[in-house]
């Protein structure tokens, strides 16, 4: 019997979209990050962790010029969206995408050896993404490079995001590792609307108040660094607690979900 070749086009199409081939899709990047040159992480790291304080710097731009209405907290929550945009379609090492690309990998090959590159990997681009993340708030507090009239907005937007308590912040934190984890695993087959994507659900981080751990680095550094905040605070309110809690939700929670329901047609 003669098949159309529209509704073979059509089938392959849907064969490509199975979670099976999503899976190898993200492995197979995940791989490739981690057989790049180390010096070639750090500096991708230290990309990403400048260009996310885009972010920061769209919220701001937004709460500064939106007048002071019920609505304002939807429409500048898109600001943040910026910076996760240029990072992802750059192609730039943002730690909490590693948090599944590298880790699945891992559950591929459970091997003593490759959990021993994941931590390297993992160790190099967290470090990375905070020096960017401090050189970008160095420039906000410091520089010439964005108007005056911005720095209140920072202010409040980075006082906010470290003024939770640890376990507020743990617990904060898990959705947006989970919702990172999501963009990533959607994004193969989201051609032509990737950009919508990252946006929808990086939105979805900033409008549910939950914390990131490289966004948030620069909001606690543009603190820090100005003496406005107290190291112990922002390693144990903020950075430990929010390390954990997006590890937790994008490994832990959705990277073994997305392996469980693969790993028994994996060859």
């Amino acid at each position: 019997m003669p098949t159309d070749p529209a509704l073979d086009h059509v089938m392959d199409d849907t064969e490509k979209l199975s979670s099976k081939h999503i899976f190898e899709v993200i492995r197979h990047d995940g791989q490739e990050e981690l057989d790049r040159p180390k010096a070639s992480l750090f500096w991708s790291g230290i990309a990403a962790g400048m260009m996310i304080s885009l972010s920061v710097l769209g919220e701001s731009i937004f709460r500064t010029y939106l007048p002071d209405t019920p609505w304002r907290h939807l429409l500048e929550n898109l600001g943040y969206s910026l910076g996760f945009i240029v990072v992802i379609l750059g192609s730039m090492q943002l730690f909490t995408e590693n948090t599944i690309t590298t880790v699945l990998p891992l559950m591929r090959q459970p091997t003593a050896s490759m959990l021993t590159q994941v931590a390297l990997l993992w160790g190099i681009v967290l470090f990375a993404n905070v020096i960017g993340a401090f050189v970008a708030a160095s420039a906000f507090a410091y520089g010439s490079f964005i108007p005056s009239e911005l720095i209140p907005a920072i202010t409040q937007l980075s006082e906010h995001a470290t003024g939770f308590t640890a376990s507020e912040a743990f617990q904060r934190a898990i959705p947006a590792g989970i919702l990172v984890a999501a963009i990533v695993w959607m994004l193969p087959q989201s051609e032509g609307f990737g950009l919508f994507v990252i946006m929808i659900f990086t939105w979805l981080i900033a409008a549910g108040d939950f914390t990131h751990i490289v966004a948030g680095s620069v909001e606690t550094a543009f603190l820090l660094i100005q003496g406005d905040l107290p190291l112990y605070t922002a390693v144990f309110n903020f950075f430990i607690p929010v390390l954990a809690g997006n590890i937790l939700g994008g490994t832990a929670i959705f990277a073994l979900m997305a392996f469980g329901q693969v790993r028994r047609e994996l060859p």
